[in-house]
C-alpha cells in the first residue's frame, strides 16, 4: 500500500513539474538550442560566406552544387554552356519556368539541386551562368 501511495505522489509531482515548464516558442527554442559549435581548421564558415559576403555568384553556386550533375549531363541534365542542351528548354518553358523548376525540383533534380541554402536569386545566378553563351 505504501508503494502505491509513493508512486502516486511521485506521479503527481512529475505532472506538476511538467506543467510548470514554460511551453512558449521562445522557451522551447532556448531549451533545444545548440550549446557549442565545431570549427574545422581550414574549412570555410558557411554562415560567413552566405551572410557576410552577400549572395554567391552563379559560378560559385554552380561549382559547389550544380557541377556534379550539370557538368556531365547526369540523367539528362543540361550541361554547362551547351546551347544544344539549354536552348530547347528555354524555347519550350521560358526562363521563368526554368527558375521555378530549379527552385521546386524537376524530374530527377531535387528542389534547388543540392544547394538547399541557396536563395532564389543565387539559383537564378547559377542558371544564368550555366546558359551563358547559349
Amino acid at each position: 500500500m505504501k508503494i502505491k501511495l509513493w508512486f502516486g505522489a511521485a506521479a503527481v509531482a512529475l505532472v506538476a513539474v511538467v506543467q510548470a515548464q514554460d511551453m512558449s516558442d521562445e522557451a522551447i527554442a532556448e531549451r533545444i538550442k545548440p550549446h557549442a559549435s565545431l570549427k574545422i581548421a581550414g574549412a570555410e564558415d558557411a554562415s560567413a560566406s552566405a551572410g557576410a559576403g552577400g549572395p554567391r555568384s552563379g559560378e560559385t553556386v554552380y561549382n559547389n552544387a550544380c557541377v556534379a550533375c550539370h557538368g556531365a549531363g547526369v540523367l539528362g541534365a543540361p550541361k554547362l554552356q551547351v546551347a544544344a542542351d539549354w536552348q530547347p528548354r528555354i524555347d519550350e518553358r521560358g526562363m521563368d519556368m526554368l527558375l521555378q523548376n530549379a527552385i521546386n525540383g524537376y524530374n530527377a533534380m531535387p528542389p534547388k539541386g543540392t544547394c538547399g541554402d541557396c536563395s532564389d536569386n543565387e539559383i537564378q545566378a547559377a542558371i544564368d551562368y550555366m546558359i551563358e553563351g547559349t
